[in-house]
C-alpha cells in the first residue's frame, strides 16, 4: 500500500492504479471513499471484501452528469434534481442502465449516484474514466473516516493506493434519496437536510 498526496502527478499514478483492477482511498466532500473502476467484476468484489460486507450495493460518483447518463436513466425530474443539488452531497438512486455490472448493486436495478462537490475527487474521477464506486472507507459497521490515517487502520493492506488530501470538509455521508418511485423516499440522512429534498420534489412534482 502506498500513501501519496493528491498532487497532479499523484492523481494520474492513483487513476492507473484503478484502472489496473487496484483498489483506492480517496478524500472526498463527505467522508473518505473507498473506489475502484466499477465495471471491473473482480475489483467490485475486492471493495466487498475489504468492507467485509454482502448484499448492500455500492454508490457510484461521477466526474459529471454525462457519464452518470451512461449507467444510470436519468428522467426530466432526475436531470432537475442534479441540476439544483450537484455538485454536492445528495446521493440520487435512481434506475441503472444495463451497462453498469450487477454486481455493483447486488442484482438490484437501480443505482445511486452522485457528483461531489471536491476539486480533487472530481479531477480523479475524470482521470480514471469519469465513474468511480464511491462507498466510503470503512469496514463495515465502523464510523466512516475523515481522514486519510482512520481509512488505512481500518482497510490496511486490503487497498493498493492511498491518497491522503487531509481532513474531509465535512466528515459526514451523503444525504440518499430513491427516485425509482413516483414518490422520492430519504433512505438515509446526512449532510442535506431531508426537508430540504422533499420540499424541492413537492415542489417541482408538476413539472417534472
Amino acid at each position: 500500500m502506498r500513501v501519496l498526496k493528491p498532487t497532479t502527478n499523484n492523481l494520474l499514478v492513483a487513476s492507473q492504479v484503478v484502472k489496473g483492477g487496484g483498489l483506492m482511498v480517496y478524500p472526498t466532500d463527505t467522508v473518505y471513499g473507498l473506489g475502484c473502476d466499477p465495471f471491473n467484476v473482480e475489483a467490485v468484489n475486492r471493495i466487498f471484501q475489504a468492507k467485509g460486507r454482502r448484499k448492500k450495493p455500492l454508490p457510484v460518483l461521477a466526474s459529471d452528469i454525462e457519464y452518470v447518463a451512461k449507467i444510470a436513466i436519468l428522467s426530466e425530474r432526475v436531470r432537475k434534481a442534479a441540476s439544483r443539488f450537484w455538485p454536492g452531497q445528495l446521493t440520487l438512486v435512481v434506475p441503472k442502465r444495463p451497462a453498469l455490472p450487477d454486481v455493483v448493486t447486488c442484482g438490484v436495478d437501480s443505482v445511486g449516484v452522485r457528483i461531489p462537490k471536491h476539486d480533487i475527487a472530481v479531477q480523479l474521477i475524470r482521470l480514471c474514466g469519469g465513474l468511480l464506486i464511491g462507498t466510503s472507507a470503512n469496514k463495515t459497521g465502523e464510523e466512516p473516516p475523515r481522514t486519510a490515517e482512520e481509512a488505512t487502520r481500518q482497510l490496511g493492506e486490503d487497498v493498493d493506493i492511498v491518497l491522503d488530501g487531509g481532513p474531509t470538509t465535512f466528515g459526514m455521508p451523503s444525504t440518499v434519496v430513491d427516485l425509482t418511485a413516483e414518490e422520492p423516499k430519504i433512505i438515509r440522512g446526512g449532510l442535506v437536510s431531508s426537508d430540504e429534498v422533499l420540499k424541492f420534489f413537492r415542489r417541482n412534482s408538476d413539472n417534472c
